[in-house]
């Protein structure tokens, strides 16, 4: 009779002291980083674990250490970035009214790219400092997701859904907001429309742009994209190259409100009236959005109450031992105000 197969043996901290011949004491000096043994030892100890595939007993620990009543938020931007885009500081403040209602705390940290981003997350959960982080800014081919899941790390993806599955995501419907805006803009006559877009690498921008291309091109619309980093000066670099054109757009839809600002300043130092020669629409409510001249048309969203269902998830995956499902929220709706208005005449487009 056939033996039952059995599932492999984790891996536990007495064969790392069997194969490194030290005792296991030893070997919790090593991985918990305490003094105590050689660095020569300590080396070694840690070499072996790695070798065997070793990874800390999340229940163990949790019974051994207290919690870090602490969650973290890691953003690979440049600093300038959370002073720029309103997006941020509302989406945090969010975050920060979900937390202080359950006396928790918010470790904030910028870094240069995504893999200076996972070495905050692996020093952050050796070191205890969070209980779990928020991750934002999901890649096309995002190796955040691999890394968090092989730590163990709790995590909630802000936006997505994640292409694999393997972590909570907390995400709202990207196309039907697209839509949304060509179809309003087609309705006003627009047959040349644009998209100026956020980092292309960002799986939320290639959402938007492969939305942007099927739905202009279902509408017979002329479309282009042009990619930008989010900083205004990309923004105005974009909106220069358009309105440049030969065949310039008569509408452009961008993908922030501060793109969207800077790319209203760009067209009327062109001599471009908006919205009479013109149309612009921001994606992302903000006050910067009212007080402009005149005002942007957006798609507006909730960004508190989204940082808030974000940490609120987070904070049930820390707590859950099974993965739990995703949130999809409210997707953003237009707001329409003074930044849109009928094609010029000439680039007009009527169906009779």
């Amino acid at each position: 009779m056939a033996q039952e197969q059995r599932a492999p043996r984790r891996t536990t901290i007495g064969d790392i002291a069997e194969r490194a011949g030290v005792s296991k004491g030893a070997v919790s000096y090593a991985l918990n980083q305490r003094p105590g043994i050689s660095d020569e030892t300590r080396e070694r100890i840690l070499r072996i674990a790695e070798e065997l595939g070793w990874y800390p007993n999340r229940a163990a620990r949790a019974l051994s250490a207290a919690r870090a009543d602490a969650c973290g938020f890691v953003l690979a931007r440049p600093p300038r970035t959370l002073a720029v885009e309103a997006f941020f500081a509302e989406f945090l403040g969010g975050v920060e009214s979900e937390l202080a209602s359950h006396s928790l705390a918010l470790t904030l940290q910028l870094a240069t790219d995504v893999e200076s981003e996972i070495e905050v997350y692996r020093r952050w959960w050796g070191e205890r400092r969070v209980d779990g982080v928020l991750v934002m800014d999901l890649r096309v081919d995002d190796p955040r997701l691999a890394a968090l899941e092989q730590l163990g790390l709790p995590a909630v993806v802000v936006g997505g859904p994640a292409p694999d599955g393997t972590l909570a995501c907390v995400w709202h419907d990207e196309r039907a907001a697209v839509e949304e805006v060509v179809r309003y803009l087609s309705a006003l006559g627009h047959r040349r429309i644009a998209r100026v877009e956020g980092v292309s690498g960002f799986l939320h921008s290639a959402l938007r742009s492969t939305a942007f291309r099927e739905i202009t091109a279902d509408l017979g619309i002329d479309s282009s994209v042009v990619p930008t980093d989010y900083s205004p000066e990309s923004g105005a670099r974009a909106t220069r190259r358009l309105l440049s054109s030969p065949e310039p757009p008569t509408a452009i839809a961008y993908d922030s409100d501060a793109l969207a600002a800077t790319g209203l300043g760009v067209a009327q130092q062109m001599g471009f009236a908006v919205p009479d020669d013109l149309s612009i629409v921001a994606w992302d409510d903000s006050l910067l959005c009212q007080v402009v001249h005149p005002p942007l048309t957006t798609l507006t969203r909730d960004v508190a109450k989204y940082g808030a269902l974000a940490c609120g998830h987070l904070l049930a995956v820390i707590e859950s031992t099974d993965r739990l499902g995703d949130i999809e929220t409210p997707r953003a709706e237009l707001t329409t105000r003074g930044s849109t208005g009928p094609a010029p005449m000439e680039n007009r487009s009527f169906r009779g």
